[in-house]
């Protein structure tokens, strides 16, 4: 196997992060549960959105676990691939629309 900077193993080590902190850990992943519940979203549907979602925060364990997880609730590749591309525009045009405040003050140095 090839060495990375991030150990496909440690996604299964999640669960230890209450070891150094159990109230705190454990309240976090009661609401995690929480908020992954059918609701007005169900939990099918917040499944490809947490994908998209770990795209854009680049977690590579995220995108494994929700790669994996979409499929098992019978997302096919197109929808998980378009949700991705939903993720990177949203990304993209975030970047861009700060060029916004580059103009702003950029006009007020070149005064």
């Amino acid at each position: 196997m090839d060495k990375t900077y991030y150990d496909p193993a440690d996604l299964r080590k999640f669960g230890k992060i209450t070891d150094w902190q159990e109230e705190v850990g454990n309240k976090f992943f009661d609401w995690y549960g929480e908020v992954f519940k059918d609701g007005h979203l169900t939990a099918k549907e917040k499944s490809l959105i947490a994908l998209a979602v770990s795209h854009a925060v680049q977690c590579p364990y995220c995108i494994d676990a929700y790669t994996e997880e979409s499929i098992k609730k019978g997302y096919p590749e197109g929808a998980m691939m378009e949700a991705v591309h939903v993720a990177a525009a949203i990304r993209g045009g975030a970047s861009l629309v700060h060029g916004v405040q580059m103009m702003n003050k950029a006009k007020k140095l070149n005064v």
